[in-house]
């Protein structure tokens, strides 16, 4: 793909969840599709004609588990976060239809207890998880995807501990 192809390319409309336990930790789930460790919080596609608020409680079932009555809604980014693919994934992610996502971020609270998590889902997306200090978040991400993590952890840093 040339750069002015690339550049023609939309946003995929994404949202991300924030999941952080009592303590202030943050959940993060290693996927299973890369060999190198690549942590990440959970987030998805927003399906056709579905609210943010809506995909992020479905995308947070879907890759943990993790029902609507189990958490709070704190809050959301107050706009789009953008990332692009890096060149190596352009044309392979998403059947080459996009160059990266616009994502939404919402920070929810759990009330649950980590047993309730289950990773094991119909269509499973993480090999483990575990919770971290926001503090060491943006370290912990694929590099393609800090600057979008960094954006997060500042917009909810007034939540975090």
């Amino acid at each position: 793909m040339t750069p002015e192809d690339i550049a023609k390319l939309p946003y995929r409309p994404c949202v991300g969840v924030m999941l952080m336990n009592e303590a202030g930790r943050v959940f993060v789930g290693r996927r299973n599709d890369t060999p190198q460790p690549a942590w990440q919080m959970p987030q998805g596609g927003i399906d056709k004609g579905e609210e943010p608020r809506t995909a992020a409680l479905r995308e947070l079932w879907e890759e943990t588990g993790v029902t609507a009555d189990l958490v709070e809604v704190i809050g959301q980014t107050d706009d789009w976060v953008h990332y692009d693919l890096p060149p190596e994934l352009l044309g392979k992610v998403w059947k080459g239809k996009y160059r990266g996502q616009k994502q939404l971020w919402f920070l929810m609270r759990y009330l649950g207890r980590d047993d309730q998590i289950d990773i094991a889902t119909e269509h499973p997306e993480f090999s483990e998880w575990t919770w971290l200090n926001p503090g060491h978040l943006v370290e912990s991400i694929v590099p393609f995807k800090r600057d979008v993590y960094e954006r997060v952890v500042a917009q909810f840093s007034d939540h975090l501990g």
